[in-house]
């Protein structure tokens, strides 16, 4: 039993180590393995109305690619377009800031703003947003002198839909082979493990996804409504960031705040601001999350932060894509297994040669009359 169980750490060990050396080329099998999770249920429903799968799959792929041509044709102009528009007003906030807002600042946190020129201020933000303009120019110049670069951005470009497509494709056989593999005697255990992963993995990777999406959409038509630039940017920032609970509300509501003040130069586009993510905030715990995730990811906000830092520390963007997953994951076993202690004799009795305190020693003696006499 002892070599048995060396025998499995030491090849889990191995594993983590050859996925920690191969983890600069496995970013477009990761992403392929997580998208096919995804789209797995779809194809299935789509399978059981009497279609093929491939067809099913096919499907699938032109819902991710409509979604695609969405971000690619209408998402990035608009956030273009308000960024430009931003840059061509702060130096009106600039005046703003120094003028209206400059006594107020100096007051709280006894800053000297007559030391900063506005001149120079003013001609900093125009000098950046001209260079901004050009920074899609400037990233391709870039990728062109580096022919290693141009070959693995197409790389995975290519792979990525490949890798899904035959993942997506093949999914239940897989899922049936490595079902083969699993020793008898474990694989009872293993299926109650993996439903449950299943379970808080669709909660998350598919329900928080949702409730991410339609967040970033309602800050996004709010403050659009409102007439706020960088709406788009702010709404999408501040959903993404929402698989965090309450960050996303936090972050978004600071950022659109002061974009308001600087805008509007009053409080009513602040109180508004306020507004719009305490609707969209109702409808996220009222609505998108009760429907579409539940009570089933059950991380703790912490865990989620150091996850996806610790991720990014050791295997880079890979390691972001994987962090919450496998988080998710250890969560469960850790579940299980706590539940297995807590009914375990281990945990409920008290082995027969166990020393037990005398019983007076768990009353709690306080004084009476007769000791204070």
């Amino acid at each position: 039993m002892l070599a048995s169980r060396f025998f499995w750490l030491t090849l889990l060990l191995l594993f983590l180590a050859l996925l920690y050396l191969l983890s600069p080329i496995l970013t477009p099998f990761v992403l392929g393995a997580l998208l096919a999770y995804l789209g797995d249920p779809i194809a299935d429903r789509i399978e059981r109305m009497g279609r093929s799968r491939t067809f099913a799959v096919i499907m699938v792929f032109m819902g991710f690619f409509v979604g695609l041509i969405f971000i690619v044709l209408v998402l990035l102009p608009a956030v273009a377009e308000q960024v430009s528009r931003l840059g061509e007003r702060l130096p009106e906030y600039v005046v703003w800031m120094k003028e209206k807002a400059g006594p107020t600042i100096q007051k709280l946190f006894a800053i000297d703003l007559n030391s900063v020129s506005l001149e120079s201020v003013q001609a900093m933000i125009s000098e950046n947003f001209a260079q901004a303009s050009g920074v899609a120019q400037s990233f391709i110049g870039s990728i062109s002198g580096s022919i290693g670069s141009v070959i693995t951005f197409f790389t995975y470009l290519f792979l990525t839909p490949v890798v899904t497509f035959y993942l997506l494709r093949d999914w239940d056989l897989l899922i049936g082979k490595i079902d083969e593999l699993i020793p008898m005697q474990y694989r009872s255990i293993t299926h109650e493990l993996m439903r449950r992963c299943d379970y808080v993995l669709g909660g998350f990777m598919r329900g928080q996804l949702l409730v991410m999406l339609g967040l970033g959409i309602l800050y996004s038509l709010g403050l659009s409504f409102m007439g706020l630039d960088l709406a788009i940017v702010i709404g999408m920032i501040s959903g993404l960031v929402s698989f965090v609970p309450y960050l996303g509300l936090i972050v978004g509501m600071v950022m659109a705040g002061i974009m308001a003040l600087l805008q509007f130069q009053d409080w009513m586009h602040v109180i508004g601001v306020i507004v719009v993510f305490s609707v969209a905030q109702t409808i996220e715990s009222t609505v998108l999350t009760p429907k579409f995730v539940g009570e089933r990811t059950g991380l703790h906000p912490v865990a989620v932060l150091f996850s996806v830092l610790a991720g990014g520390q050791l295997f880079g963007f890979m390691g972001i894509l994987l962090a919450l997953p496998v988080t998710a994951i250890i969560n469960v076993f850790l579940s299980y297994f706590k539940e297995h202690y807590l009914n375990s004799d281990v945990y409920k009795d008290i082995d027969e040669g166990a020393y037990v305190l005398p019983q007076e020693q768990y009353i709690n003696h306080e004084k009476t009359p007769q000791n204070d006499a």
